[in-house]
């Protein structure tokens, strides 16, 4: 379709530390939360009303590998990419749906916009992260936000590694 635009930008908090796993063919696969915070003031009471949206990411290529080591929970990122809605079972055989903000290897972007936790002013040139790197899928560390959210992309049959350049 002509003149239709799928782009998602976000500045927020990671609400948990980068789960790093591997698809089928090897390509890495990061997933996590992220909270964007909102605020208002209720127009009858004038009482300021705060609001947090959490927003799943998935996150393919080098980006993933970048994410596991360096980013962690807390930090302040800037996230841009697609919003997909896929398509899984629970274990009861119930279709269920996930919108998650994809950032592909082309066209997306991550950036961490602060420094971790005890780096000071300094900026970040510091070791990566310690994170284990197995080939498996790295989900029994999720928190209860997670675990309605189906699996992180358990294969390839959804054609995101179709870049068409």
């Amino acid at each position: 379709m002509a003149g239709s635009l799928n782009k998602v930008m976000i500045i927020g908090r990671m609400g948990s530390d980068a789960k790093l796993s591997y698809l089928p063919s090897g390509q890495p696969v990061t997933n996590f939360n992220v909270a964007t915070d909102e605020s208002y003031r209720d127009k009858q009471s004038g009482e300021k009303i705060e609001r947090t949206e959490w927003h799943r990411i998935a996150i393919f290529g080098k980006s993933a590998e970048f994410c596991a080591n360096y980013l962690g929970k807390g930090r302040l990122v800037y996230i841009e990419g697609a919003l997909r809605t896929r398509k899984w079972q629970d274990k009861d055989g119930q279709d269920r749906y996930t919108t998650e903000i994809v950032v592909q290897p082309f066209g997306g972007t991550v950036q961490g916009l602060d420094s971790p936790r005890g780096q000071g002013e300094q900026g970040y040139e510091g070791a990566p992260r310690q994170q284990a790197r197995g080939q498996g899928g790295g989900q029994q560390g999720r928190q209860n936000r997670d675990d309605d959210l189906g699996p992180a992309f358990p294969s390839e049959a959804s054609g995101m590694d179709d870049v068409p350049f």
